[in-house]
């Protein structure tokens, strides 16, 4: 047949929700790390999040691995009795906890296994072991107007009363306050903390391990609401992609192609960061964007130094992730 036109694709809206007036807002749960993705990548959120059964990730990180350790073996520091917190019992933690995935081989393991060993044990050479922390690892949590936020922070100290949040960093890019003060995990943790211990937190620290440093900040209640802000901006985002998506996943026959509205709102953000992610097999744009990174790229082992340890950023691998 001729004189024929195609069809405009009519792109998808996020649904509506109904309810009783009056009926409170259903809350986004979420983590730090989670609203993070998603300002990141939609297309890795997507993937991360929402895909079911969720796509193999790529293979474990070298740099993965050496943060972990370091984290897990000051954790367990903290846990041991008053009379085992000795600098060498910091090193002999962190062996136990050492895994070596990511690593090239044995030997390259036991050379980054040896660099950790330094670093936690001159970190705790400068901790008073009879201060004992409020938590480490701990999980804690707040509801916000659209948020329901939990989260796991490294370690929570109370300093003559007053709260203060400790996240330890171990990549070698070297931090400013700026890196404190505009940290929306460390805004997030402090009003966690405050809802769970039920007292006000303002204060937030990075312990840099590389270099020894430490960044201080301390919030507003305003700083503090701005930051809050903004997570709910980014979690209502995220919200109504992920309710459309649901809706998609419900009505739609099984193998019916995903829409183009939804894909619009799990749109790929490509860039040199791509080498990096672990979803990078499950993204065109992705794959195209940079060379695959090899597992122990991220230990930076320009020079060979004590401080070569992951480099955050474009360039490099994210640190630790927040959780």
């Amino acid at each position: 047949m001729t004189g024929m036109s195609a069809q405009p694709v009519v792109p998808v809206r996020p649904p509506e929700q109904l309810g009783l007036a009056g009926m409170p807002r259903q809350l986004f749960a979420c983590t730090p790390s989670r609203l993070t993705s998603w300002v990141d990548c939609p297309r890795r959120y997507r993937l991360t999040y929402l895909d079911r059964p969720r796509p193999p990730a790529g293979p474990p990180w070298a740099h993965n691995s050496f943060g972990a350790g370091i984290h897990n073996a000051l954790a367990g520091w903290w846990r041991l009795s008053r009379a085992q917190r000795t600098i060498d019992s910091a090193g002999e933690l962190l062996a136990a906890c050492w895994s070596a995935e990511g690593f090239r081989d044995p030997a390259h393991s036991s050379a980054w296994l040896a660099r950790g060993r330094a670093l936690v044990q001159r970190y705790v050479a400068g901790l008073d072991p009879d201060r004992e922390p409020l938590g480490v690892e701990r999980t804690i949590a707040a509801r916000t107007n659209r948020l329901a936020l939990s989260g796991r922070v490294d370690r929570l100290d109370d300093r003559d009363g007053e709260l203060v949040v400790v996240d330890y960093k171990t990549g070698r890019r070297p931090l400013t306050v700026d890196d404190t003060r505009g940290s929306m995990a460390l805004a997030l943790y402090a009003v966690a903390a405050a809802a769970t211990l039920r007292r006000r937190c303002v204060r937030v620290e990075l312990h840099h391990l590389p270099t020894g440093e430490v960044h201080r900040y301390e919030h507003t209640d305003e700083s503090l609401q701005r930051q809050v802000r903004r997570a709910e901006q980014i979690a209502d985002e995220a919200q109504a992609a992920t309710a459309a998506f649901k809706a998609q996943i419900v009505d739609s026959p099984a193998g019916t192609p995903t829409p183009v509205g939804i894909a619009d709102m799990f749109a790929p953000r490509p860039g040199s960061q791509c080498g990096w992610c672990d979803m990078r097999a499950h993204c065109p744009e992705g794959a195209a964007a940079a060379p695959a990174q090899v597992p122990w790229a991220g230990l930076g082992e320009d020079k060979g130094s004590e401080t070569d340890a992951a480099q955050p950023g474009p360039s490099g691998p994210p640190d630790r992730a927040q959780s």
